[in-house]
């Protein structure tokens, strides 16, 4: 310190001051005031899509950097993308979504894991020989300031063919792969229920006699009088999916989510080769993988209950 602080520091504790601490000051005003956040406000909800340059255009009387921290710090607005989703839903898409999910959540609670023990699923999807890499497959850990990681644009293959699986909490019941230019039809889906049929008696004893609750989508083939005829044989009560519901079938969002993730960038010379992967894949699962899959459907179901019949997210 120099004699000139020296001698204003004397000054100041002669006059009785008693600390070396800065005193508070009232500091520059702030231009962010009420009127100002109510026309922020007010312009945003007019347009959700408004840029901060637009915003500016109808505000100008204070900086973008300003009218940055009203959206972000004050308002605590964050511009978001659009969820993508299988169909814009309506009231009564949604009405048929709090049904099926009441009548199942009903049931469990009823019967409890029994009602689960009883649930057979599937679906049929297309396995292509190369399926390119997801984008989540893609993540790496990097720094912030880090180059950006480059990969060109790839699509998935021409050649390819259906696979067709059923399972319940145990494991996979049934897997079939359709011939070449086979038709998802009635006939071809009681083709299919008859082995299913069979599957269950080989790996479920019991299961025919206490009876299968069949959890299949509303497509039509599943919704044929034929279909209907022989599921009333086989004595399986038929829990139909409602239309638009990818989220509410478990061979959707857990099986065949998780094979998709599975052959990611993989090419394969042959239907054979697809056939020998997709076998291995489901092998190589445990029982806790399929009962997770299961009871993640009774969480699904209560989520969709709780957004009116909306979608229900992960």
């Amino acid at each position: 310190m120099n004699q000139q602080n020296e001698m204003k520091w004397c000054r100041h504790f002669s006059e009785g001051r008693t600390e070396v601490h800065d005193e508070q000051r009232t500091g520059r005003p702030s231009v962010i005031f009420d009127a100002l956040l109510w026309r922020t406000e007010d312009a945003i909800r007019a347009n959700r899509r408004l840029t901060l340059k637009e915003l500016h255009q109808i505000i100008p009387d204070v900086s973008m950097t300003t009218l940055y921290d009203v959206v972000t710090v004050k308002l605590g607005y964050r511009k978001l993308c659009a969820h993508c989703v299988p169909k814009l839903l309506t009231e009564e898409h949604k009405k048929k979504r709090m049904g099926f999910a009441l009548g199942f959540l009903s049931c469990y609670a009823e019967a409890g894991d029994e009602f689960l023990d009883r649930t057979v699923t599937g679906d049929e999807m297309w396995v292509y020989h190369h399926t390119p890499e997801s984008k989540q497959q893609s993540m790496q850990w990097r720094h912030s300031n880090s180059p950006k990681a480059k990969k060109c644009k790839t699509s998935i293959s021409a050649k390819k063919i259906m696979a067709s699986g059923f399972w319940d909490r145990q494991g996979i019941l049934l897997l079939e792969f359709m011939p070449p230019g086979t038709t998802i039809n009635a006939a071809a889906y009681c083709q299919t229920l008859k082995p299913l049929q069979r599957a269950i008696q080989n790996k479920r004893r019991g299961m025919l006699t206490s009876g299968v609750r069949l959890l299949h989508d509303n497509s039509r083939p599943p919704l044929a009088l034929v279909t209907k005829a022989l599921l009333k044989q086989f004595k399986c009560d038929v829990l139909d999916l409602p239309p638009y519901s990818p989220d509410l079938a478990p061979t959707d969002f857990h099986v065949f989510r998780y094979l998709k993730s599975h052959l990611g960038e993989k090419s394969f010379h042959d239907d054979e080769e697809i056939k020998d992967e997709i076998e291995m894949c489901f092998q190589q699962q445990a029982a806790t993988f399929y009962d997770c899959g299961i009871q993640k459907l009774v969480h699904r179901l209560n989520k969709c209950l709780d957004n009116g019949g909306g979608y229900a997210e992960k």
